[in-house]
Order: structure tokens, then sequence, then C-alpha cells
């Protein structure tokens, strides 16, 4: 081959190359959300959350998010964390909740949030938040992993892997209702058909072990309960008899067959909307 018609195949391949993910302008939300093909972080303008006081029944998890956060925003060491356990229960909710906290004392603290899907486009994103000038919170809901899915090993060089590790700016977060992210019967699966049955159970196993912090969500009591109701009823100005918000509210997690921080929610929304409130 000559060397024009390298040239020209190197010139066509780098046309069909997406172009480089431009950069964010950091100081004009306080959160975004990755997209790959093409790569780019969209500003959030507003973030769905709630205030951090309203979450109730997971008084622990709370404190320990919250104290690792603010460590990792002054600079100081800080790890991963990986939220498990009962639907609704507020995972998703805790994160965002805690991010909220500490922008007081830590303004450039962002909320990054990557999907599930976009995973195969991870190390593109680190590349662009390595070189960032303030320190991120990368967060991935509702992160699990099904049969014959690969995506699990981009997420390793998330947490520690690699050569060039997890950059010193970037934390990671995610939120899963399993704790080893992995269905049951897809690791049977692998110790029943790998030539090395450890070997294969372990590669699914360690990739919860990279977390350094795992957060446990279990269901709430009844009196857990009618409390996050409560403290939504006397924030939004709710003012309804307290039996009659019992009566209702028992009936209400009856006819969904669960209590969680998510039934509650969708509780005062319907008991708001018959006493006019907007929320």
């Amino acid at each position: 081959m000559t060397d024009d018609f390298l040239a020209r195949i190197a010139g066509a391949l780098e046309r069909m190359a997406p172009p480089p993910a431009a950069t964010p302008d950091w100081h004009g939300a306080t959160a975004f959300v990755w997209h790959a093909s093409p790569d780019h972080l969209a500003p959030v303008p507003r973030v769905n959350r709630v205030d951090l006081t309203l979450l109730h029944g997971i008084d622990r998890a709370r404190d320990t998010l919250l104290a690792n956060t603010a460590q990792f925003a002054r600079g100081l060491p800080a790890n991963n964390a990986l939220l498990w356990g009962a639907r609704g229960m507020g995972k998703s909710s805790l994160v965002k909740s805690v991010h909220a906290a500490c922008l007081g004392a830590a303004p450039d603290l962002k909320l990054v949030e990557v999907q599930r899907e976009d995973l195969p486009s991870i190390g593109r994103l680190l590349t662009l938040l390595r070189a960032a000038p303030v320190r991120v919170i990368l967060f991935c809901d509702d992160l699990s992993f099904s049969h014959d899915d690969q995506h699990y090993k981009s997420l390793k060089a998330v947490l520690d892997g690699g050569v060039e590790g997890r950059p010193e700016n970037v934390l990671f977060y995610a939120t899963s209702n399993r704790r080893h992210l992995m269905p049951r019967d897809m690791i049977e699966n692998e110790r029943s058909s790998a030539i090395n049955p450890s070997e294969a159970v372990e590669e699914k196993v360690s990739l919860s072990d990279r977390f350094g912090l795992w957060l446990g969500f279990h269901p709430c009591t009844q009196d857990e309960y009618l409390t996050m109701i409560r403290g939504y009823c006397a924030v939004y100005g709710v003012d309804v008899p307290d039996s009659r918000l019992i009566a209702e509210a028992i009936e209400w997690q009856a006819t969904r067959g669960s209590r969680s921080g998510r039934v509650a929610w969708q509780f005062f929304c319907d008991l708001a909307g018959r006493e006019g409130v907007v929320v």
C-alpha cells in the first residue's frame, strides 16, 4: 500500500469517528445527565428531589452517606456506595437529597447521572470528568445485570480497576434491588457450567465487593409509613384530622399490598389533590 492510500484510509476513519464530547458549563447547573451517541453532558435545570429531612426510616443509611459525601466534597478519602434493598424506600431519593444537602458547603460538587445502558461509554465519560475543575458524584439508578449482560465489565473501571483507576475527583453511587447486582439463578448457572465454578462466581460477585459502602434498605414499619405522610402534610400545608389520615393511609397501603416511602408519597399526592393543595 502507498503512503497516500494509507493517509486516505486514516482520514476516512477520523471522519467516521464521533467528535470528542464538548466541555459542559460546569457552573451552569448542579446536576447533569450523560448521553452517549453523541457523547455529551446535558444540564438538569431542576433536579427532582425532596428535602433530606423528609426521608424517614433510613436514618443510619442517611447519616452514613451524608458523612461519606461530605468527606469527598472536602477532598478527603471517601468510598463508592451501593444502596440496595426494598423497592420504594428512598435509595435514589437519598442520593439526590444528600447531594443537595452538601451544596451549601461545597458548591462545586456536581451530580452526574449515567444510565445502565450507557455503561459501555463510561471510559469516555471518565476522560471528560478527569479534567473537570469540579468534584463529581457519578450516579447510576436501578443498577442490575441480566443473563449474558457484559456491561458490568465496563463498570469495574469506574470503581477501582484499569491502569488509570478512578479519577480522584469522581465518586460512584449506585442503587439496586439486588445486593450482588446479579440475579441468583445467573450466579448458580455460572457455578454449574463453568470449568472452574468458584472463579466464575467470584467474577460476578466481585463487582459488589468493589463498593466500599453497602447500605441496606428494608421495608418500613407502619409507624414510619405514617410519619412520612405526616411530614409531607406539614411541609405542604395539608391539614386533615389525624384519625382520618391514619384510616385512609392504612386503607391505601392495603390496596397496594405494600408499605414504602413511595407508597406514602403516592397516598399524600392523592390526599393533597382531594384537599385542593398544589405540591
